[in-house]
């Protein structure tokens, strides 16, 4: 490299140090942190503190925007906040409106103060229709004599008013009780006589936040409730998919349903008018459960009336709290299984897990004990289900003889064990009925546990809640069919049930057909825990002990149950039977069964008679 190379990429090297300290940088955007992307709890001001509007509009500009209205377009927003024992509610003049809920009793996943209605989350609209167009009364400032305070003892209200010119004003009327979650809500239009053609719109737009930890699980478990005029209860689909109604009928009330927590608004009077409900999910907003959007009509002649009554509900979806009181069949929003199912879930294991409560704290004890107690109204079932395992177990020789002798032939072996049960008086559907019986409430359960509130926040042995599953290892990322975790509760349970299909398939003869019954009897609990491995923890811990006090309910049962006893009373049912002396009379079941086997004998028989006489060789000789 000569000089004049040198000296060159020297000038470079200094007109490029230059350039970064000489030339000014633009300004650099602030990233937001990790906590400023968390939903936090918005500051609440205190009732003398107050807020001007950004833009004050002109009188000309709010005249054209508000007509009548123009002189509450612009004002100071003040914040009253009520409370009682369960909620926390502020409530803004600009509006009229209810801001902020905090449910007191209740906290986050994370233990954070649990915020139902946010401002930030949460818009909603009340367009009145006047003769020079719509308003929306929730844009306007009202004015209020009432104060922040608690309710004790009796209900307390306030009453925000806008003046529209003298003697003509809109005016928002809210109740809050000493002791509850609803909210009483009026609507009264004193003296307008501008009011035009068509009803009141009412729409509510939620962000739903994510509240308990499962964010799938969540959206899974998020939607829209309702009940319409005739009484039919529906939602939306509970799915990761959005999905949207418009609902035909009037509609009494709707719900924007948390996994565990609602916020509903209820038509006391005349049923809500033209409802379309919305739920839009954004899988990339992790912060966002799913958006409700919520679009009704208020009847104009109710209000004009004096009749636009309503109610707010703003609290747990708790059976106990919501099953009366609140509003028609808005117990509905727990789910408790299918109609089938739901007697089951509503009458019993319900009420039998709240009287429990009252006397155990701990939810772990809790569901030991209604095992128990459900084991022990099933024992006349599970002691009839042993009794007929162990005269098939005492009948297991003949069983197989007559396989040894009929060899391969299904049908011909079925035509002799139906004999042979009709001789000893066996009925083959005696050890299935009392098992089946139980399946109703396993399937009752399966459908509870998830939406039991009673198990949120309870931790139990190394589960810190029982309403979702217990994390037991974390792998860091997702493994197809498990997930990102393992719960120790689902193998628990898995590994339980394996011992009992062990147990069983000791105590239980081989039955003949073309699928091995004992080998499925393993197979199934693997396959569920997969399936379970998500659900929750409660669950999963209430299907373990059940195994367990299963097995030890078996081998109580077992001490009691003398085979040689059974052995000699099949022997002088076959004696009777074969000496005419009467026996065991067959069942229906039984001979219906018999039937069929015959029938189907016979069309075997005839089968291969015809393809005889149609061989060659046979018509030859």
């Amino acid at each position: 490299m000569d000089r004049n190379q040198l000296i060159g990429i020297l000038l470079i090297l200094a007109m490029l140090v230059g350039y970064q300290f000489l030339v000014p940088k633009p300004p650099k955007e602030e990233q937001p942190t990790a906590q400023q992307t968390k939903v936090t709890k918005p500051t609440t001001t205190s009732a003398a503190s107050t807020t001007d509007r950004t833009q004050p509009l002109d009188s000309a500009a709010a005249r054209q925007l508000y007509g009548d209205f123009a002189s509450a377009s612009s004002g100071q927003e003040r914040e009253i906040v009520l409370e009682n024992k369960q909620v926390k509610v502020t409530f803004s003049t600009l509006g009229g409106r209810v801001k902020e809920v905090l449910l007191k009793n209740y906290t986050t996943f994370d233990k954070k103060p649990l915020l139902l209605i946010d401002s930030r989350r949460n818009q909603t609209v009340l367009e009145l229709p006047t003769n020079k167009g719509k308003v929306d009364l929730h844009k306007l400032y009202y004015q209020t004599d009432a104060q922040n305070g608690t309710v004790n003892g009796q209900a307390q209200q306030i009453v925000f008013r806008a003046e529209v010119a003298p003697g003509q004003a809109v005016e928002q009327v809210y109740s809050l009780p000493a002791d509850g979650y609803t909210i009483d809500y009026d609507l009264r239009l004193n003296g307008l006589t501008n009011i035009g053609s068509g009803d009141v719109r009412f729409m509510w737009q939620d962000r739903m936040a994510q509240f308990e930890n499962d964010l799938k699980n969540n959206r899974l478990a998020a939607t829209v409730n309702y009940l319409t005029a005739d009484e039919s209860f529906s939602h939306l689909a509970e799915s990761e998919s959005s999905d949207e109604k418009a609902v035909e009928e009037p509609v009494k009330w709707f719900s924007i349903k948390h996994k565990y927590f609602l916020a509903s608004f209820i038509a006391k009077n005349a049923p809500l008018q033209k409802a379309s409900f919305k739920t839009i999910v954004d899988l990339n907003d992790s912060l966002t459960v799913k958006t409700a959007v919520a679009d009704v009509s208020l009847p104009i002649a109710d209000v004009r009336a004096g009749k636009g009554q309503y109610r707010f509900y703003y609290g747990p979806n708790d059976f106990q709290v919501i099953k009366e009181g609140v509003a028609t069949d808005f117990d509905q929003n727990v789910y408790l299984g299918y109609s089938i199912l739901k007697p089951i879930n509503k009458y019993f294991f319900v009420p039998v897990f709240n009287l429990l409560e009252k006397f155990v704290s701990n939810y772990g004890l809790l569901i030991v004990l209604l095992v128990v107690f459900v084991k022990l109204i099933l024992t006349p079932l599970t002691y009839k289900s042993y009794v007929s395992m162990a005269k098939m177990r005492v009948l297991a020789p003949e069983l197989a003889e007559i396989k040894e002798k009929v060899g391969d032939d299904m049908t011909k072996q079925q035509q002799e064990q139906m004999k042979l049960y009709q001789q000893v008086g066996v009925s083959p559907l005696s050890g299935c009925v009392p098992v089946l019986a139980t399946m109703p409430i396993l399937l009752a359960l399966f459908q509870l546990f998830p939406n039991l509130i009673e198990l949120r926040g309870k931790s139990f042995l190394w589960a810190p809640d029982l309403s979702t599953y217990d994390a037991f290892i974390k792998f860091g990322t997702t493994i197809p069919f498990v997930g990102s975790h393992l719960s120790l509760f689902t193998v628990m349970m898995t590994v339980s049930s394996i011992a009992y299909a062990y147990y069983n398939n000791q105590t239980t003869p081989q039955q003949p057909g073309p699928v091995n019954m004992k080998a499925l009897s393993y197979i199934f609990p693997v396959m569920f825990m997969f399936v379970l491995n998500s659900f929750p923890a409660g669950l999963t811990w209430y299907y373990f002990v059940s195994n367990v006090v299963t097995i030890a309910q078996q081998l109580i049962i077992r001490n009691f149950v003398n085979e040689s006893k059974i052995r000699a009373i099949l022997d002088e049912n076959k004696r009777k039977f074969e000496s005419g002396e009467g026996g065991a009379k067959k069942s229906k079941f039984q001979s219906y069964i018999q039937r069929s086997l015959q029938a189907a004998e016979d069309a075997r028989k005839q089968a291969e008679e015809a393809q005889r006489r149609a061989d060659p060789k046979n018509k030859k000789k």
